[in-house]
């Protein structure tokens, strides 16, 4: 329904290191902006310190650190832009170590293993917060009028919230990474039938896209699909029945 695109995307092709969906704001050109300097500076500060000896976790804090102060930056010099912002989440696969992801908004991660669809991101808006409260229910909250109130974004001097965290991975885990304009359309049931029923990562996400686009379309949809195949061995949940991990996994 959109004329313009506020979403920006990053896949690291061929190497598959990281992946990035970001959902602009602030009026037609400062979202389109400041998702795509999002997303840029994301990628140019993962792919400069890949090589370094910087944990996953602070390697992603500093990244998306950095494209928040870029953000601000472009907001210093031109002042019509002072409302501009951006979501982004990011899935990161350094090299021989556990994956992680990290996200700042409502922009979300899905898991599919099997037939069970897990949502990996909590989304950074006035209703979720409501939601654990205990002043909405779950179904209320998708309904609300302020469901796309942020409660922190990129783009903001008091940015004081990214989650940032490990992710647990099999073989033959997929992988959603999308803007609220496919969440808003399509069902996390119908997420998981496409993720289940289509051949290749194109195909599950295009048709996302169509069946967003048909079910109304009212804003800009942005899907990455990643088929978790090749990972050296698998980064799982800790059993329950090893003491040590488990308490180890509860200080992390």
């Amino acid at each position: 329904m959109r004329s313009t695109n506020q979403d920006s995307y990053c896949v690291d092709d061929p190497h598959g290191r990281f992946f990035i969906v970001a959902d602009g704001m602030g009026g037609h050109a400062g979202g389109e902006e400041a998702s795509r300097i999002a997303t840029q500076a994301i990628r140019d500060y993962l792919e400069k310190r890949w090589s370094t000896d910087l944990e996953p976790d602070l390697l992603l804090k500093e990244a998306l650190s950095q494209a928040n102060q870029s953000i601000l930056q472009i907001q210093k010099v031109s002042p019509e832009r002072g409302d501009m912002g951006t979501t982004v989440v990011v899935v990161l696969f350094p090299d021989n170590q556990q994956p992680w992801c990290a996200h700042v908004g409502d922009s979300r991660l899905y898991r599919l293993r099997g037939e069970q669809l897990q949502q990996i991101t909590e989304d950074h808006t006035w209703v979720t917060q409501a939601v654990r409260a205990g002043v909405l229910t779950t179904e209320q909250a998708r309904m609300h009028p302020w469901r796309h109130v942020l409660a922190q974004c990129l783009g903001r001097e008091d940015l004081n919230r990214m989650d940032i965290q490990p992710l647990h991975l099999q073989n033959g885990d997929s992988l959603v990474l999308c803007s609220d304009g496919l969440t808003e359309e399509v069902t996390d049931e119908s997420i998981a039938h496409h993720l289940e029923w289509s051949n290749t990562c194109d195909e599950t996400a295009m048709a996302l896209v169509e069946e967003a686009k048909i079910n109304g379309g009212q804003d800009n949809i942005t899907v990455v699909v990643v088929a978790v195949d090749e990972i050296a061995y698998p980064f799982d949940e800790p059993t329950v029945s090893d003491p040590d991990i488990t308490e180890a996994s509860k200080e992390a």
